[in-house]
């Protein structure tokens, strides 16, 4: 069997995708109507943990915090591809991104973190992944998260 267009992009980017998290509280993953798919809030668990907690700047750096967003979009991937049962080839575009930063309150660049979400999705997709955007600062978010990424994406099967 060979590799899709998007697998063998992630190849070359040197990203494999993680397992798809599993919810912490009571909702599901994602839920597809028609041709979207809405995938729920995406904190940034890599192996087991979170890779980092707390506001930006105070307890995460900058740099951190747009790491930790690239993976809640690599967490959010692996839920379309492993629990709405997506090959991810068949996602025509990235729709819209909600990015929540928990922040310390003079903290204004929750763009430039949600940047890492943002230019992930445009390394995979191209200009399928341009997409509508809020950056949100928050006082707090799941388990301490530092990031919550929720993700809409169309497709095309």
């Amino acid at each position: 069997m060979s590799r899709g267009r998007i697998e063998s992009r992630l190849a070359q980017l040197g990203i494999q995708l993680p397992p798809a998290p599993k919810p912490v509280a009571a909702y599901v993953p994602a839920v597809r109507s028609g041709n979207l798919i809405f995938v729920s809030g995406q904190i940034p668990m890599s192996a087991g943990s979170l890779m980092c907690k707390g506001p930006v700047p105070s307890a995460v750096t900058l740099d951190q915090a747009r790491a930790a967003a690239r993976q809640c979009v690599l967490n959010a991937l692996a839920v379309v591809r492993d629990v709405a049962g997506i090959d991810l080839d068949d996602l025509s575009r990235i729709v819209r991104l909600g990015v929540f930063v928990c922040s310390d309150k003079d903290f204004f660049d929750q763009p430039k973190v949600a940047n890492g979400a943002s230019e992930l999705l445009q390394e995979i997709f191209g200009e399928n992944g341009r997409h509508a955007r809020a950056a949100v600062g928050s006082i707090a978010l799941p388990l301490g998260a530092t990031v919550e990424v929720e993700m809409v994406v169309e497709v095309s099967a």
